[in-house]
């Protein structure tokens, strides 16, 4: 039996139980399925209404005491299990039929391949968008029709932006599996290694969240993946009337004796001491590979703060041309 722990921090989230439901429902073996979930929120989800609650691992949390997503996510993690594929969601998705089995055949596929990085791999982007017709009804709007290989690529309008920090932004693959060498924190699937590996950081906040995991992931020797028309998709603000509340709001924040700008700041701060290798034991970098190996592949030099090749950089032109199946170092 291939279990699968799925992990969804939600804060503040009229779409959490419905995102819970959508995965149930929709996977091929539910009952290999188990949900930890941290809810950030005023109102307590009824989770002995779910009659699958006997797999969900939940904990509620008053967002006063909330001390933002990573904070969160690490929490999830202790209630991990050892199960044999490890999920990372945000609370607003919808799944299509048969998302575990596709996902679990892709990850298969990429481990049949005899290097390392292909034994450790992370299958992950920014996934297609739905939009909400009816929220009472559980009716939506998902963008099923875009088939493509959806990598992540640096965004050049904002590298550099905080000290070390740059911002992503998806891309498109002009092959079915494509290389990668940024992850995406909403939609991560791997193998059991990663929660054992990359223990999620309470220290960080929201920037630096998911560039510190892929470097402290890519230096252990895991491998980042993308492939073909991932069969979950995330609700983006841009095209949503469901308003959620924030972590980072003021009307949240005001109350709390740390506040968000903080918690930012720190995770600004430690980001720069990873990339400067400053930071020992797990949450620093490994020792499989160095960030020269990452900027070859990503035409970036995180620590002197370069883009050195923006074709590789900006785009999935180069990780397109690689193939998937050999190691590019």
């Amino acid at each position: 039996m291939m279990k699968i722990f799925i992990s969804i921090a939600s804060y503040q989230d009229p779409l959490l139980e419905s995102t819970i439901r959508s995965a149930y429902e929709k996977s091929d073996v539910p009952k290999n399925l188990t949900f930890g979930i941290c809810d950030q929120s005023s109102i307590p989800l009824n989770i002995e209404s779910i009659e699958f609650n006997n797999q969900i691992k939940y904990e509620h949390i008053n967002p006063l005491y909330s001390e933002g997503p990573c904070w969160a996510r690490s929490r999830i993690q202790n209630s991990f299990d050892d199960e044999d594929y490890y999920l990372q969601i945000d609370s607003h998705m919808q799944f299509e039929e048969g998302w575990d089995s596709y996902l679990i055949k892709y990850i298969k596929r990429i481990q049949s391949i005899d290097y390392e990085m292909h034994q450790l791999p992370i299958i992950t982007c920014y996934p297609r968008s739905f939009d909400v017709l009816d929220i009472d009804n559980n009716k939506f709007d998902l963008n099923s029709s875009d088939s493509n290989t959806h990598t992540i690529a640096f965004r050049e309008d904002a590298m550099f932006i905080k000290e070390n920090f740059c911002r992503q932004i998806g891309s498109i693959a002009n092959k079915q599996i494509c290389h990668g060498y940024l992850v995406a924190a909403g939609f991560l699937f791997s193998t059991k290694e990663f929660v054992k590996q990359i223990p999620y950081d309470p220290d960080f906040y929201f920037y630096g969240e998911e560039i510190s995991l892929m470097l402290r992931a890519f230096t252990r020797g895991f491998g980042i993946f993308h492939i073909p028309a991932v069969p979950i998709f995330h609700l983006y603000a841009d095209i949503s009337k469901i308003k959620r509340k924030l972590h980072w709001d003021d009307e949240e924040d005001e109350k709390r004796e740390i506040k968000w700008h903080e918690r930012e700041h720190k995770s600004i701060s430690k980001l720069n001491n990873i990339i400067n290798n400053k930071v020992e034991g797990v949450f620093g970098l490994g020792k499989k590979r160095i960030l020269k190996d990452f900027e070859f592949l990503s035409g970036v030099d995180l620590i002197n703060k370069k883009i050195i090749d923006g074709n590789k950089a900006f785009s999935a032109k180069f990780i397109s041309s690689l193939p998937w199946d050999k190691n590019p170092y």
